[in-house]
């Protein structure tokens, strides 16, 4: 089992940008960020594949979002830019199963952190 840490969520105004943070206990090959705001599913946002480093994003945050690592520390980043509104939401930090496909979709996960506030102004 893997144990997950977030940090770094707040309250900001739309157009500013925010940090988070993951420390993990563990790494596994494949490490997400998801979100879920109040009434709505939790859904995928970014994900990388921690060997090649290869990433992957949702649509509605391609672009203004990036998820980076740091294999040293075992810690998972979340930059996020030109938040808005709409990106308010409680933020987790998941770790996939050992034989999950690493995409965006939370059934790859098994390993969920306790998740980070971020509240975004207009």
């Amino acid at each position: 089992q893997v144990q997950l840490v977030e940090s770094g969520g707040g309250s900001v105004q739309a157009g500013g940008s925010l940090r988070l943070s993951c420390a993990a206990s563990g790494y596994t090959y494949c490490m997400g960020w998801f979100r879920q705001a109040p009434g709505k599913e939790r859904e995928g946002v970014a994900r990388i594949s921690t060997g090649s480093g290869n990433t992957y994003y949702a649509d509605s945050v391609k672009g203004r979002f990036t998820i980076s690592q740091d294999k040293a520390k075992k810690t998972l980043y979340l930059q996020m830019n030109s938040l808005q509104p709409e990106d308010t939401a409680m933020y987790y930090c998941a770790a996939a199963r050992a034989s999950a496909y690493c995409s965006l979709s939370r059934v790859s996960f098994n390993n969920w952190g306790q998740g980070t506030q971020v509240t975004v102004s207009s």
